[in-house]
């Protein structure tokens, strides 16, 4: 089941695990320091929850967590025929997670399609570059820099 993700910064991680625990009846999926995330199945939705990581209360980036590496593959075919800029990353560790994802580039805000390989040991976010299809800049550098922490999930 596919499910739209919601990534939020948040001041105090405690209070808010506490706050959304209670709110959708259901524990965090994944705690780390200033981060947790929740797989909520009604509605269904993935609830980031970041600290440090811009103005509290404020949208860090959407997102729609999907059920395959298919549907990734899916999203960059289709935004691909469309002509709609993306960035395409391939085994990067973010989020506490490998990942294989697109960021579909908007007018306002950049949309993040992502499939879950498995869990990562760190938060940061860091990609062979050569692998993602980056720039030849970043490809000659040998890795993609970090992302923004406002693109990271």
């Amino acid at each position: 089941m596919s499910r739209v993700q919601l990534a939020l910064n948040v001041a105090d991680l405690d209070a808010s695990i506490e706050f959304y625990t209670k709110l959708f009846g259901t524990e965090p999926a994944k705690v780390r320091e200033g981060y947790a995330n929740f797989a909520i199945a009604n509605p269904p939705l993935k609830l980031v929850l970041f600290t440090g990581m811009g103005e509290p209360g404020s949208l860090n980036h959407i997102g729609v967590e999907v059920d395959d590496v298919e549907a990734v593959g899916a999203m960059i075919a289709r935004a691909t025929e469309l002509g709609i800029e993306q960035e395409i990353q391939e085994d990067v560790s973010c989020c506490f997670a490998v990942q294989d994802k697109t960021w579909v580039k908007g007018p306002e805000n950049d949309w993040e399609f992502y499939y879950v390989k498995g869990d990562a040991p760190a938060m940061t976010c860091g990609v062979d570059a050569t692998a993602a299809g980056w720039s030849s800049e970043a490809a000659d550098a040998g890795t993609v820099a970090a992302a923004a922490p406002s693109t990271c999930c």
